[in-house]
């Protein structure tokens, strides 16, 4: 069984940075797609980042690129999001999923999600 412990999220200014880190347990990481999801209270579980298997291919929703940068490290099974010029809008609970296979936007297509981190951004 896949577990995945999402970490580094908390209250920070507009314009301010945070780094988040997914540690993951069972399975085999490094043959898993990782992504980054979010969601924003009443709203839908929004895709951010993924990241292919051997970390050379990463994907962003056309309305965050720029901002946010996912990376991976197989060896120790994380994998972290970068997110700089943090906006009030950023504000929501951030996921970190695995699924095997090719990467995908679709939050139905991951199978293994953690519990979610917190990210607060004041104006």
């Amino acid at each position: 069984q896949v577990q995945l412990v999402e970490s580094g999220g908390g209250l920070v200014q507009a314009g301010g940075s945070l780094r988040l880190s997914c540690a993951t347990s069972g399975g085999t990481f490094s043959t898993y797609v990782m992504g980054w999801f979010r969601q924003a209270p009443g709203k839908e579980r929004e895709f951010v980042a993924a990241i292919n298997w051997t970390g050379g291919r990463t994907y962003y929703a056309d309305s965050l690129k720029g901002r946010f940068t996912i990376s991976r490290d197989n060896a120790k099974n994380t994998i972290d999001l970068q997110i700089n010029s943090l906006k009030p809008e950023d504000t929501a609970v951030y996921y970190c999923a695995a699924k095997p296979g090719i990467a995908e936007s679709r939050a139905t297509r991951y199978h293994y999600w953690g519990q979610g981190t917190q990210v607060t951004v004041s104006s």
